[in-house]
């Protein structure tokens, strides 16, 4: 999970709230070109320039959480506010936001151990799911 620090609210624009009505209605992860072109099919006149502008100015902003996936991609997700992991299918897509008390322990742990005070950490696990595994995946989280 990508943690920030809250910065002075973006001017509002049609385009920005046209990326931030599309981030409320999927429950995955997506790229820029990903949600381009779901603004596109939708008859919202956007912007690659501006859908890559807008996700990183909320990014900043920590409105959305962003991963990299295996060729270093950047993939964004509109998430709960409070601390937590995902749990992503290689194949599909599909996020489950998961907390995990036993990795917050660990990682105090093993801070406090080596003298190390104020951490934070980002913890994402990576699989697949069950349709995925059993073939009756659709490809689309």
């Amino acid at each position: 999970m990508t943690t920030a620090s809250p910065s002075p609210r973006a001017r509002s624009t049609r385009q920005r709230a046209a990326v931030s009505a599309a981030l409320d209605e999927i429950q995955d992860f997506r790229s820029a070109q990903e949600l381009h072109d779901l603004l596109r099919h939708r008859g919202d006149s956007v912007g690659l320039t501006t859908v890559y502008r807008t996700l990183q100015s909320l990014a900043d902003a920590g409105e959305v959480d962003v991963l990299r996936t295996a060729d270093g991609e950047a993939v964004y997700r509109r998430c709960s506010s409070g601390h937590h992991h995902h749990l992503v299918c290689r194949s599909c897509g599909r996020t489950v936001e998961v907390e995990g008390p036993a990795v917050e322990r660990w990682a105090d742990a093993v801070a406090a151990e080596h003298g190390f005070s104020d951490i934070s950490h980002t913890l994402e696990i990576f699989g697949t799911c069950a349709a995925c595994s059993g073939g009756a995946c659709s490809g689309v989280g």
